[in-house]
């Protein structure tokens, strides 16, 4: 059994007040009563009801019932390609909710090291780093047994890993880097999705599997050609509906993210400013999304938040795909 690269060890109700009779005109001079209004706990100078109601506060974290189902406490999640980019922002966003430990799977070691390290820094989680290859299946198998051995179990899942191929005209575009781009973004995920499923069905405690689509499997990207790219995300889509079918028997949500452009590193590059360009105008938001504005959503799809919600793919795209 593969060892992780490196493991960090985690270190009074209101009360009602009736209002005074009125008197109202009128012919049979009746004496007509208000209904009855709450008198407000907690006023501002103005005379505003502000603030949580202190007894329905949750004792332990201090939230109210519906935020307290966004927490993660005890929970352990995988990152796939979480060692930079999105995959890393996301994965501080579980671990900012709670998670008891997280792993991150990768290729990139220095990135890596350099995630779990500030993970556990910043948020006080076990961490723990895998270098691996997501389409190697084997290896995937033995990584989720590591992380049920060193950090307990398996109750998340997210496939962020992926690649992505644009500017290259379909008839030219070839075969081997096609076949590579689809067996890392459809079959590593599916490899990912498969093992983590396992380990939650032997468990018998369910658990959320999120993979990373595009709203490039919604629709054709303009200016540029990534036929392969498209066509891998769209699958991924297709995927996850099919999984969240099979696998709802054992408590297992399966949901997935379709960002549109994001301004990550990746996009950074002045070979990019032209299409850039192009992308904002084709975007209600007239914007790229920032790197951090798919950990909310990632939380949502992680926590009981969601609890009733499988099968759905959520389009973050800044409402490109409106038009």
């Amino acid at each position: 059994m593969p060892m992780a690269e490196e493991i960090i060890e985690s270190g009074p109700s209101t009360q009602a007040a009736a209002e005074p009779e009125v008197q109202q005109d009128g012919p049979s001079e009746e004496v007509r009563t208000r209904p009855q209004i709450v008198a407000p706990s907690r006023k501002d100078t103005y005379g505003i009801v502000s603030g949580p109601v202190p007894h329905i506060l949750d004792a332990a974290t201090g939230l109210t019932p519906t935020l307290q189902k966004f927490r993660l406490d005890g929970k352990i999640a995988i990152v796939t390609g979480g060692a930079r980019g999105l995959g890393f922002n996301m994965a501080s966003a579980l671990c900012e909710c709670g998670v008891r430990g997280i792993a991150i799977l990768d290729i990139l070691q220095d990135h890596g090291d350099d995630a779990i390290a500030l993970l556990h820094q910043k948020y006080g989680v076990a961490a723990a780093f895998y270098k691996i290859d997501v389409r190697d299946e084997d290896a995937v198998r033995d990584v989720i047994a590591s992380v049920e051995l060193h950090l307990g179990s398996v109750d998340i899942m997210l496939c962020s890993a992926g690649i992505a191929d644009s500017n290259i005209k379909a008839e030219e575009y070839p075969i081997d880097k096609f076949r590579r781009l689809i067996d890392i973004n459809l079959t590593g995920s599916f490899i990912c999705a498969q093992a983590a499923a396992q380990s939650m069905i032997s468990r018998g405690t369910g658990g959320s599997i999120i993979f990373i689509a595009s709203m490039s499997g919604h629709i054709v990207n303009y200016p540029q050609q990534q036929a392969c790219y498209n066509a891998s995300k769209a699958a991924v889509i297709q995927l996850m509906k099919s999984l969240a079918a099979e696998w709802a028997q054992y408590n297992i949500r399966c949901n997935s993210i379709s960002p549109g452009y994001m301004d990550t590193a990746l996009n950074r590059v002045p070979a990019l400013d032209a299409q850039k360009t192009i992308w904002k105008s084709r975007t209600p938001q007239e914007r790229l999304g920032n790197v951090d504005e798919l950990n909310n959503t990632a939380v949502f799809l992680a926590s009981e938040a969601s609890s009733f919600m499988t099968g759905s793919d959520l389009l973050i795209d800044g409402g490109y795909c409106c038009w």
